[in-house]
């Protein structure tokens, strides 16, 4: 059999390293093509097809690597594309065996950390990104990786100090300004308002504006210059709203579907349904959820998994429609007519992939199942659904004030006020869909309430979930299990009033949301 020489082996190596995937691409081909036999050339032409969004092409690929030489390198790389397709539970198995022998270079630990992440096991993660960073020390993306990691499992100062060296290295890397802005509230005599206002002048890419924009405007929110902040946000979240190919019409299909499909939900098959019990914590973003998911994984008998896409996944999977968004008009008309308890069993082994400990229950707090559950009560009949609502007038002001992933067009709506009226407005009407064909079955909590009274409504929600007293869950900031949501720093304080009624103090700017909700019979007193 032909060998492949180690001069063609390293110019396809260097080829990748140099980011040219085409001749990398080239040259792979040709050592598949010259040693079938060898690892390398599978390797590397799967490492290409991945990066070309040919997810499952690479998967062959390197998988045929894998087999015919099981070292570390390329297990990582198996691993993240698994993840990439949300085979979890492969990523994990690929994971462990990578353990065994672990890979020796930064880019393959990094890899694995983040693998790690995306699982939901941070703790686990961290010593990858740690090692990735001692062996690559000017790598800004493994830098940032693990301070990101460090926030989430509420090690601040660590973070804090991760971020700032990142900095030193990168002085306009703009989601290490943004994310150094996020880890805790600021004051007066500590803060980077100056250098973030620097940064943003210079900046010039898009996205780098709008990170930058949103770490200026919480830095002078928090320092007290409330007025500057909301026209500081207002004008990023303008620059970067022309850019988006935005409508509400795409979103109001959506919601539109998920009520036209109930009668079909409501008479679609259920053949021997789970008898499991998962706990859903929905809603708008940023009115709670994050903080009734901490309540509720504070239990003894309940773990949080976190913000899962398993049951739009499991729902995508039944419908097998081939559009490239995970929620669309026909993905929801053809999942309606399958086996319902199908959907329920998918959605539980996509979510076991990541829980971590022993309790026997668990949250998914994905705030936007809120379009699922007619499917979420006919796949789980057992399951338990608690929804959070807020002051609509603080939830459009909250959504408008929060950066969510930039590339998900999930939410596209969040850059303009009225976008984001017009969404709840619709949501609005969902809910009330659903208690009228659901009546019972989901328990609405309002965070004002939460606030006001904590441990009754608290009892509310435990009775609510079938879950016996426990005092622990009124210490649920004392709770050391990671937080990967915009609300890390919040969760772990103990209940705060200094969120409720924040929209009167830019009632000038949100006049025209006001006369909206006011306009749709949206009560606000």
């Amino acid at each position: 059999m032909t060998t492949a020489s180690t001069a063609q082996v390293a110019a396809a190596r260097g080829a990748l390293a140099r980011g040219d995937l085409q001749t990398t691409h080239r040259l792979a081909a040709a050592l598949v093509a010259q040693a079938p036999g060898e690892a390398e050339g599978h390797f590397l032409l799967g490492i290409t097809e991945g990066f070309a969004g040919r997810v499952q092409a690479g998967i062959e690929h390197i998988g045929r690597a894998v087999a015919l030489d099981p070292r570390g390198e390329y297990r990582a790389q198996l691993a993240r594309l698994y993840s990439l397709v949300r085979q979890d539970g492969d990523a994990a198995a690929m994971l462990r065996d990578a353990e065994q022998a672990l890979p020796t270079d930064a880019l393959s630990l990094d890899t694995m950390g983040c693998v790690y992440a995306r699982l939901g096991n941070h703790g686990a993660a961290l010593p990858y990104f740690v090692e990735a960073v001692r062996l690559d020390p000017r790598n800004r993306e493994f830098r940032y990786n693990q301070a990101v990691t460090l926030n989430f499992l509420g090690r601040v100062e660590a973070a804090e100090a991760a971020l700032e060296a990142l900095i030193a290295l990168a002085p306009d890397d703009a989601r290490a300004h943004h994310l150094l802005a996020s880890v805790r509230k600021q004051s007066s005599a500590h803060n980077h308002v100056e250098r973030l206002s620097a940064a943003h002048a210079r900046a010039s890419d898009g996205r780098d504006r709008l990170l930058l924009g949103y770490a200026l405007a919480k830095e002078l929110e928090d320092v007290g210059e409330e007025g500057r902040a909301f026209e500081t946000l207002r004008a990023v979240n303008t620059e970067h709203r022309r850019t988006l190919p935005y409508a509400f019409d795409r979103d109001a299909a959506n919601f539109d579907a998920m009520e036209a499909c109930w009668p079909r939900i409501a008479a679609a098959k259920v053949a021997d349904a789970p008898p499991d019990a998962p706990i859903f914590v929905i809603g708008m973003p940023r009115t709670g959820t994050t903080l009734v998911d901490r309540i509720l994984s504070s239990h003894p008998d309940v773990e949080s998994a976190g913000e899962l896409q398993a049951m739009p996944l499991a729902v995508k999977r039944i419908a097998a429609t081939g559009s490239r968004t995970v929620l669309d008009p026909e993905t929801a008309l053809q999942a309606a007519a399958g086996d319902m308890a199908v959907i329920g069993r998918d959605y539980l082994r996509r979510a076991a992939h990541h829980r971590q400990g022993p309790a026997g229950r668990f949250t998914d707090k994905f705030p936007g199942n809120f379009h699922y559950v007619g499917f979420i009560a006919r796949a789980l009949p057992h399951a338990r659904i608690v929804c959070l609502r807020r002051h609509p007038m603080d939830t459009v002001l909250s959504n408008f004030r929060n950066l969510f992933a930039i590339s998900s067009r999930y939410y596209d709506y969040s850059y303009d006020l009225m976008d984001i009226a017009a969404y709840y407005a619709r949501f609005d009407r969902l809910m009330a869909f659903w208690h009228s064909v659901l009546p019972g079955r989901i328990l609405e909590l309002r965070y004002e309430d939460l606030v006001a009274g904590q441990e009754g409504e608290t009892r509310r929600l435990l009775t609510h979930c079938g879950l016996d007293w426990d005092d622990a869950c009124l210490s649920f900031h004392s709770n050391a299990a990671p937080v990967s949501t915009p609300s890390a720093a919040q969760v772990r304080r103990p209940i705060y009033s200094d969120s409720l009624a924040r929209w009167k103090r830019h009632a000038e700017g949100l006049a025209p949301v006001q006369r909206f909700f006011e306009e749709a019979g949206i009560a606000l007193d």
